[in-house]
């Protein structure tokens, strides 16, 4: 027994090692039978890019990968899962390798290799600049004459790539002048250009189009026509248009013969009047049709005044005297008299309601019957226009000088007469 025992542990640490190495190899090998490649396009996603960045160049797709897995398990694209991380990778636009990591969703699968192994990328700031809108139109055909060139808008957003977007040194919208004469008036596609001329890609333009118009003449004269302000809305409350004057009175114009020959004035742009309570004065330019042209300044100077609504109201008042004495009683024949105010509407709706009172100016009047002329002290931006009736006559008394009083004995002796009473009021 002992010997049998010595022989099992004679050399151990090589025998041991013999079972290590057989059962290695024996899971190398189940390990190889289970080892599979999967050929496709697998897409490598951006991880941790940086805000206010661009990637220029898009990282290579995944195209093999040895993966473990049972022989039943099925794989395809989406079993595996391809990103680059770029918090790494600085904003400059230059060239950057960075490594590829792929992994499964599926537990049963585990990559063990694939390729490529790196990708290529490029990272740029995101900038934006304004760059002036220009068209290209090319020569005019033979026997067509072109007129003035207007774009709307006149400049655009240029976004991208800083190193992209600092070549771009305008925004091209390319027209075609047809032979039939027929003027451009289009919304048109713009290329950013470069300095040389050259389309430069990839940059985002905002707005991507601006409307081109452009008047072509095929027999062009030039007439004089008057100008007719066009005035829209409505004054504030209590207010109305005077006057609209608008220099000049005539404008230059340019065009084919048979499109001047169908116009007997140009309007102006609108003029808006709405809430104003003031004289409105605007430079505007000219609401002219397609094909027609000014020759000189574009604008002209509307000038609207305004006024005050002018109107009449009539209200009753009462009396008040004005300068009477205390030594004189007044007696007035009527109680009450007919103002008619004038003002704007705004004015007089204030008056509206109001306690309005008449005055008799009796200052200076000695006692006799007087007919005195009715006034009224009215509210600023109001008038008196008339008063009915428009004098008022006033009876003035002098005030009875009372006697002294008797002695006893006088009044025993004397009969006793009645004092006068003021029959008018004071």
């Amino acid at each position: 027994m002992r010997r049998l025992f010595a022989r099992i542990v004679h050399n151990w640490p090589l025998k041991l090692a013999a079972v290590g190495l057989a059962t290695l190899m024996y899971g190398g090998l189940a390990v190889s039978q289970n080892t599979q490649a999967f050929s496709g396009v697998i897409p490598v996603r951006v991880e941790n890019q940086a805000a206010g960045t661009v990637l220029l160049t898009r990282p290579d797709p995944v195209i093999l990968v040895r993966y473990y897995a049972a022989p039943n398990v099925p794989v395809a694209t989406s079993t595996f899962r391809a990103t680059v991380d770029l918090s790494d990778v600085p904003p400059t636009g230059d060239v950057a390798s960075v490594r590829i990591e792929v992994d499964s969703p599926d537990g049963r699968v585990r990559v063990l290799s694939f390729e490529p192994a790196f990708a290529t990328v490029q990272l740029d700031k995101l900038v934006t600049v304004q760059v002036p809108v220009k068209v290209d139109h090319g020569p005019a055909p033979s026997g067509l004459e072109l007129g003035p060139t207007t774009v709307d808008p006149t400049e655009v957003t240029a976004a991208g790539a800083a190193s992209i977007v600092s070549q771009v040194v305008w925004a091209r919208a390319d027209i075609q002048i047809g032979t039939d004469g027929i003027d451009i008036d289009q919304q048109i596609e713009l290329t950013p250009i470069d300095g040389n001329g050259n389309a430069v890609r990839p940059v985002d333009l905002t707005p991507s189009t601006t409307h081109v118009t452009m008047p072509v003449f095929t027999d062009k004269q030039s007439r004089s026509l008057p100008v007719n302000p066009v005035v829209t809305g409505t004054p504030a409350a209590g207010f109305e248009i005077a006057s609209i004057t608008v220099k000049p009175e005539a404008v230059l114009v340019q065009g084919d013969a048979d499109k001047l020959a169908a116009l007997v004035r140009v309007d102006t742009l609108p003029v808006p009047v709405t809430g104003a309570s003031s004289s409105v004065t605007e430079s505007v330019g000219l609401d002219l049709p397609s094909g027609i042209i000014p020759v000189g300044d574009e604008k002209v100077v509307v000038t609207i005044s305004l006024r005050a609504v002018t109107a009449t109201r009539t209200f009753t008042a009462g009396l008040r005297l004005v300068g009477a004495r205390s030594d004189l009683t007044y007696n007035v024949t009527v109680e009450t008299v007919l103002l008619t105010v004038g003002g704007s509407t705004a004015d007089l709706d204030r008056l509206q309601g109001a306690a309005l009172v008449a005055e008799l100016n009796v200052t200076d009047l000695g006692a006799g019957t007087v007919d005195v002329p009715v006034t009224a002290n009215l509210p600023a931006g109001t008038t008196l226009v008339a008063a009915s009736p428009p004098k008022v006559t006033v009876i003035i008394t002098g005030v009875p000088i009372a006697s002294p009083s008797p002695s006893p004995s006088a009044s025993a002796s004397a009969p006793a007469s009645p004092a006068a009473s003021p029959s008018g009021r004071r």
